[in-house]
């Protein structure tokens, strides 16, 4: 059986870590090196870094943060935003990244997908999927959760996965910081869809969220933010409850 994985995610905006409620209210969270750093330490399994305005702000994701962060880490990590063309995804992995992170560039361009998979394999490929449920639909949005786009999560999923991507990450943008738990519902749907390995984010709260996700869906991935940054939750405590509770972990 595949273990489970624990995943900080840290979103970094003007070089410094922030966390917010549903994509807003963005509050500062720390150093992404400190932060880092401590997450090797507390033994979490992978670490995400998202430069969660770039696409917005139509550039490039900053390449010397990535090489810092490559210097002072031994762990996976994936970087994601910004990221639209193969020459882009090429500086990161060479600048240390073990994974690319794509979102809008996927929508935009979906034969980037194929690009980066053939030129680095495809566990080089996450595709991020940021969801909404609206008039009763679920739908993908783009731009850092600012535009709703025709996209089913479950079809796009699929999609991706035979285009290439080795690797999905679901945000369920409603629960995005709200500590009320994952959309287990949902992801359990898509995570049953696919056949690649499916990260859970938005709602971690307490350490039952994550026995939750991990039980209920075929999600091998949990992703949470400002609960690991704050503290809240501790990760060695939480692999050990986990253990305790039976959920096979790294």
């Amino acid at each position: 059986m595949l273990k489970n994985r624990i995943i900080p995610c840290l979103d970094i905006k003007d070089g410094r870590t922030v966390k917010g409620v549903n994509f807003n209210h963005l509050k500062d969270a720390g150093d992404p090196i400190v932060l880092a750093k401590k997450y090797v330490d507390d033994h979490a399994d992978e670490l995400v870094f998202l430069d969660i305005s770039a696409s917005i702000e139509k550039r490039k994701t900053l390449v010397p943060l990535v090489k810092k962060i490559a210097k002072h880490i031994n762990i996976p990590f994936t970087v994601g935003g910004g990221i639209n063309e193969l020459e882009s995804a090429e500086e990161i992995i060479k600048s240390g990244a073990d994974k690319i992170c794509l979102n809008t560039a996927a929508v935009n361009t979906p034969t980037l997908i194929n690009k980066i998979a053939q030129t680095f394999g495809r566990q080089a490929v996450v595709v991020a999927i940021d969801i909404k449920k609206t008039e009763n639909q679920w739908f993908v949005y783009t731009y850092g959760g600012t535009k709703k786009t025709d996209l089913n999560p479950i079809n796009w999923a699929r999609k991706v996965e035979n285009l290439g991507a080795g690797e999905l990450l679901i945000t369920a943008m409603d629960k995005d910081g709200t500590k009320e738990g994952f959309e287990v519902d949902y992801l359990k749907k898509i995570s049953s869809q696919v056949n690649i390995p499916v990260i859970a984010s938005g709602g971690a709260g307490k350490q039952v969220h994550f026995k939750q996700i991990f039980a209920n869906t075929n999600v091998t991935g949990a992703l949470a933010a400002s609960v690991f940054h704050f503290e809240e939750i501790k990760i060695p405590q939480l692999k050990t409850y986990l253990k305790t509770e039976k959920i096979p972990i790294r």
